[in-house]
């Protein structure tokens, strides 16, 4: 969370810096025959260097093909120079949002007649959730949270008078929207805080579905408190849901709770059980082994670790 001592540091949504990759060619040195008449030598052709800006997505297309051994050409020939390789058009821009100036995500989805149905962590399968749990924190029933889907809490910290804490809300989401334009009302319920002091904020995607994120301090009962709170707007088949995260802790405790509240911040993860897994990429072939070499015995592809499922009451 972030103050003076110590800020979370936010990715803020922009164009990934693209890939260069510099292809060389060089030419080839004739020979000389060794009969008479003695032809003479051919000239060296010139040496090109081109420097060509993929964008990330093409590198591996674009990519220089491995490198073949020079053949020498015989006297009288002249070696032929290898055409230029076309530079690739880079990706475009990704879109970018611009935050609504009124109305928070309930009032949104009340004035497009979207009802906004709380799930409980029971039994609920329709997204994949990961909330990391710190040491010394442990899931907690908080009446003062509504419809909270799981609510974790500083068991073992704290200065007595305010409990760090993370409060994951999940809603279905039932209607025709925009869901792009609903997330830019997503700073609004902070910014109605009392005191709201905003220190750094986000629009860009989270796991590929459109997300906010905004981070500051307000005041609450005399104290002030510094909070991060993300929403994200997921869909899962033909439904969609709001996943909210927010993480709140004492002013005065942020350095002390640092380590914790970052854990949950950064590994904090949503995803579809329904979408399509990206298709892996092909291996590359394996070249072939000498006639005399004994072929090793093939090593078993590693198994991917699971998610682990955010933790239930």
């Amino acid at each position: 969370m972030m103050t003076n001592a110590r800020n979370w540091r936010v990715a803020i949504g922009g164009v990934a810096a693209g890939t260069a990759a510099v292809l060389g060619f060089t030419g080839l040195t004739g020979a000389s025959a060794s009969a008479d008449p003695v032809l003479p030598m051919p000239p060296t052709p010139v040496t090109i260097t081109q420097t060509v800006t993929v964008a990330p997505e093409a590198a591996a297309a674009n990519a220089a093909p491995a490198a073949q051994p020079a053949s020498v050409p015989v006297a009288g020939q002249v070696a032929a120079v290898p055409q230029a390789v076309a530079p690739a058009v880079p990706a475009a821009a990704p879109e970018t949002l611009v935050p609504a100036a009124s109305g928070t995500l309930a009032d949104y989805f009340k004035d497009k007649g979207v009802k906004m149905e709380p799930q409980k962590a029971a039994g609920f399968t329709a997204l994949n959730l990961v909330l990391p749990m710190p040491r010394g924190w442990s899931v907690v029933p908080d009446p003062n949270v509504p419809d909270a889907f799981t609510v974790l809490a500083d068991r073992l910290g704290g200065d007595g008078l305010y409990t760090s804490n993370a409060q994951l809300k999940v809603y279905q989401l039932v209607g025709e929207f925009d869901p792009k334009e609903a997330i830019t009302h997503g700073y609004l319920d902070s910014q109605e805080l009392f005191n709201w002091q905003a220190t750094d904020a986000s629009m860009a995607d989270f796991g590929g579905f459109p997300s906010s994120l905004i981070e500051g301090t307000y005041r609450e009962n005399d104290m002030t408190l510094n909070t991060s709170r993300r929403h994200v707007i997921v869909a899962s088949g033909p439904d969609h849901y709001l996943v909210s995260l927010y993480v709140t802790t004492a002013a005065n405790q942020v350095v002390a709770t640092a380590d914790a509240t970052d854990a949950i911040v950064n590994g904090f993860r949503v995803s579809s059980p329904t979408a399509a897994p990206a298709p892996a990429p092909a291996p590359a072939p394996a070249a072939a082994p000498p006639a005399d070499a004994s072929v090793p015995a093939a090593v078993p592809a590693a198994t991917p670790l699971g998610a682990v499922p955010a933790q239930q009451r």
